[in-house]
């Protein structure tokens, strides 16, 4: 075990569109990264930082990934559970496997890496946790029930791990996500819920659905979860739900 001399991060779907953005934003800010993800990063890690190739869904893997978590630091200062999968069919269609898939992937891994991401905080004096759930917690569509329900679930766990937490000035909170511009975004696509006959056309038809009038940025994200990580700026929040949407769910869906 040894002792970083950098604020250190644990960032779950570090390969995707929006763990590698966050990555690079913990990574600019002076942290030591430790990334995960089930899938190869894809280009060289960020040093000084650990890359572990591990599936969250696996409560064993979750155990591996904390282990070499703390042979890499002996302290945690945030922890960002950003990995997630999406499975995109009617509720009738959805078989118990998937279901059961998709909450062991989005929600079950947050309860278990959140027992062993405790003492690694506490050990650093108080920390953060970003739990990323999703606009579909709140506001959800056709098609993607799993999903909705896990990120749901998702916000009532923050609440109740904010509230367990604070004693040890562990503060917890989600972030909420709307239309980003990833691969998962691009493969959701498929449900037609915006129409067009190529994926360019259903990003221009998402993107006037936002208030904005365009589809949000991976870095946009990766900044405010930052934010939510960092102690000098979001210091008094904790339990909360930060919607970061281009406007979307402001709009009457009847307007």
């Amino acid at each position: 075990m040894m002792t970083n001399k950098h604020p250190v991060v644990l960032i779950t779907g570090a390969a995707g569109g929006i763990g590698k953005a966050t990555v690079n934003e913990f990574h600019d800010h002076a942290w030591s990264v430790v990334g995960v993800d089930r899938s190869d990063y894809g280009e060289p890690f960020p040093t000084p930082g650990l890359f572990i190739r591990a599936d969250i869904s696996n409560p064993s893997d979750i155990s591996v990934i904390y282990k070499k978590a703390q042979a890499f630091s002996d302290h945690l200062n945030a922890v960002v559970n950003n990995a997630a999968v999406q499975v995109s069919k009617p509720l009738i269609d959805t078989t118990p496997e998937e279901w059961d898939m998709v909450m062991a992937s989005n929600l079950r891994s947050v309860f278990l890496g959140a027992k062993l991401a405790h003492p690694l905080l506490k050990a650093a004096g108080g920390g953060a946790i970003v739990n990323v759930s999703s606009v579909h917690a709140i506001a959800t569509s056709k098609d993607i029930a799993a999903y909705a329900a896990s990120k749901g679930g998702l916000l009532a766990l923050t609440r109740s791990m904010a509230i367990e937490f604070a004693a040890d000035d562990i503060r917890v909170n989600a972030i909420l996500p709307g239309a980003v511009d990833t691969p998962m975004l691009r493969a959701g696509m498929q449900r037609g819920h915006v129409g067009g006959k190529t994926v360019l056309d259903r990003l221009e038809n998402l993107a006037r659905k936002t208030v904005n009038g365009r589809v949000g940025q991976p870095t946009e994200i990766a900044s405010c979860i930052y934010f939510l990580a960092d102690e000098t700026q979001s210091s008094f929040m904790t339990g909360q739900a930060m919607i970061v949407d281009g406007g979307a769910t402001a709009r009457l869906s009847t307007e």
